[in-house]
């Protein structure tokens, strides 16, 4: 799913300074409204995540929280879904399971695209998700966001 993100700019000021009665307008510009994909993003059905897959070598590499982590295929993956930016200038770039006999502690790594060093991208976000593979099925162990310890 993708959901447009507007500001509202003005136009540029006058260098000339109104009358003292004259009334002064603002005019912003109209949001964004439209919510098909970007080039080069797979489309995915209204109202689901974009799955994705991890690229590596990212600049600007940080960790990213989830928004959901749920167990599937009888507790053996956890689909992750959390929000991100657009490709290239925002792609998975790795994940991390940590797995204990208390808690599987999973964390998103996001960053830029090397190849989008000298690409102007657009201010939209994008639910994306990632289903990961444990070694042993979660069972009533608790699953931690590595990115908020």
């Amino acid at each position: 799913m993708i959901l447009p993100l507007s500001c509202g700019t003005a136009t540029p000021p006058s260098t000339a300074a109104p009358a003292p009665d004259t009334p002064v307008s603002t005019t912003l510009a109209p949001p964004v409204t439209s919510t098909s994909a970007t080039a080069g993003s797979s489309q995915t059905p209204a109202g689901s995540p974009e799955p994705v897959k991890p690229v590596g070598d990212t600049v600007n590499t940080r960790k990213v929280t989830f928004t959901s982590a749920k167990p599937v295929s009888g507790g053996k993956r956890v689909r992750l879904v959390w929000w991100s930016g657009v490709e290239p200038c925002t792609v998975l770039d790795r994940v991390t399971v940590k797995e204990t006999r208390s808690r599987v502690t999973i964390t998103l790594y996001e960053g830029a695209a090397r190849k989008a060093q000298d690409v102007s991208c657009i201010m939209v976000a994008v639910e994306k998700t990632y289903t990961v593979k444990l070694k042993k099925a979660l069972g009533k162990r608790k699953i931690v966001d590595g990115a908020k310890r």
